[in-house]
């Protein structure tokens, strides 16, 4: 018992030193971690983060059973390890900057024109349109909806214009013959910043044989960006999304419309909608949002 009384006594002791700074300090590490384990998540990353892991814990093994030549070659390459990291994780690391300096201020959100949001639905209705169309007669599509992330380096690679979205310009854009057909499409608050853009292919070396090229890149711009990408197959018309290095295959289009407006339209505007559905349903009416037809799978 008294035994007891002591254990209890000097856990009460150590836990008196604790500090709030302490308890913040703690959660804040915990935090990083988790964010760190998220970023790395289902991608090329994750396996060389879970092989040094290993690597720290056998070092940890050597050192705890104290053979001190291996551990000795093992700190050694430990301290030119940290180099090689930075290599390895360039472009992770590279991503996380750009999101982080690309972040917008959630409280600032309020002062977002309302127009841009009206042109941000409008581009939503007429990209449907557009892939609903072009996916019966098979045209491959490639469209980048950019959101925090800047990708002024994608638009760079192609032609910059700066157009309002509509389902017969984005047609043009991609017809065979077009000369800027090959490439991607990238939309920023609702209107065409460029065209014929080169985006970067996917990293993923699981992904399926029977996909190529286009679905390569919209997957690859998805991973290197939060960009929402949507894609329409040459050979079978299917249209899908690309979002986070994830790809929603096989997409009718009120399920694009869906997802898209999930995806870029801010939360309070699809609220308040639902509160209101009857300026929904007559925005529907207008002649310029017709009605789209089913797509092929």
């Amino acid at each position: 018992m008294e035994m007891l009384l002591t254990f209890f006594q000097s856990i009460g002791s150590y836990l008196s030193l604790i500090r709030v700074a302490d308890v913040l300090d703690v959660l804040l590490i915990a935090f990083l971690i988790y964010k760190m384990f998220s970023l790395f998540k289902s991608t090329q990353a994750e396996r060389i983060f879970a092989g040094v892991l290993m690597f720290l814990l056998v070092a940890w093994i050597v050192s705890a059973l104290k053979l001190h030549a291996l551990s000795y070659i093992l700190t050694h390459v430990v301290e030119w390890g940290i180099l090689a990291l930075i290599i390895l994780f360039q472009p992770e690391l590279r991503q996380i900057l750009e999101r982080l300096g690309s972040k917008n201020i959630r409280a600032l959100k309020f002062l977002k024109p309302e127009k841009e949001r009206t042109d941000l639905e409008k581009s939503i209705d007429q990209t449907v349109l557009a892939c609903s169309e072009m996916s019966r007669s098979k045209t491959g599509v490639l469209i980048v909806f950019e959101r925090e992330n800047q990708l002024d380096e994608m638009v760079r690679s192609g032609t910059e214009l700066d157009a309002a979205v509509s389902s017969e310009l984005l047609k043009n854009i991609f017809f065979v013959k077009a000369p800027m057909h090959d490439g991607a499409v990238i939309i920023r608050n609702g209107r065409i910043l460029g065209a014929g853009c080169m985006l970067p292919l996917s990293r993923n070396v699981n992904l399926s044989r029977d996909l190529g090229m286009r679905h390569r890149a919209g997957i690859g711009m998805s991973e290197n960006s939060d960009a929402v990408v949507v894609i329409v197959s040459e050979e079978t018309g299917s249209i899908s999304v690309a979002i986070g290095g994830m790809l929603k295959r096989h997409l009718m289009p009120e399920t694009l419309s869906k997802l898209l407006r999930n995806e870029l339209m801010p939360q309070e505007e699809i609220e308040e909608k639902q509160k209101f559905p009857i300026m929904s349903l007559l925005q529907k009416l207008r002649p310029a949002e017709k009605e789209v037809g089913n797509g092929k799978d």
